[in-house]
């Protein structure tokens, strides 16, 4: 079993992200352990956390298979935010999950995955920089189903991650894309 140490801002991260990691896994026929380190209080406290994890690892042999490290770009843009986290030192391998702008963007991108779930679509999200659009938009998305979410509509990640089309909504966004195939490289690699 392969172990994976995640650190992410808040509990969407770690019910999207978790979601992906596992349904990923599953497709390349590897078996893993996520251990989330981290997954409140936001970036700060990420990259805090993070930093505080790469120091207790250098002095202990035991290492984890991969880290993964999610934080919303915001207003940052994926570029920047990869630059502000990226640390080429980590002692095991690294992979940087960045939602642009935001995670709750993510599952809203396969309108058809959603209707698997909810029984009606949703718009395809447009990419705008804006504080809270996308968990607005995801709230609104399930009460016109008829749905009322109880903890802004995250409680379905995992539901719509495994109906999703990959492919559809990596080619719908760039993030998306990135991690995806950071990912799928890692795993490909575990297989050899």
């Amino acid at each position: 079993m392969r172990e994976i140490a995640l650190f992410g801002e808040d509990f969407a991260h770690e019910q999207v992200i978790g979601a992906l990691v596992r349904r990923l896994a599953e497709a390349h026929g590897i078996d893993v352990r996520l251990d989330w380190r981290s997954a409140v209080r936001g970036y700060g406290r990420v990259v805090q956390e993070f930093n505080s994890y790469l120091r207790d690892l250098t002095r202990q042999g035991d290492r984890p298979d991969l880290i993964i490290v999610a934080t919303d770009a915001n207003c940052s843009g994926l570029n920047e935010r990869t630059r502000e986290i990226g640390r080429p030192d980590a002692p095991a391998s690294l992979i940087l999950a960045i939602p642009d702008p935001h995670i709750e963007r993510w599952l809203l991108l396969d309108g058809a995955a959603f209707r698997s779930v909810f029984g009606r679509g949703c718009d395809a999200p447009d990419q705008k920089c804006s504080r809270d659009l996308y968990k607005q938009r995801l709230i609104e998305a399930i009460h016109a189903t008829g749905v009322t979410p109880s903890l802004g509509g995250i409680e379905f990640a995992e539901d719509i991650v495994q109906q999703m089309d990959i492919e559809r909504a990596m080619r719908a966004d760039r993030s998306l894309e990135r991690f995806v195939n950071d990912l799928r490289a890692e795993f490909r690699q575990w297989r050899r």
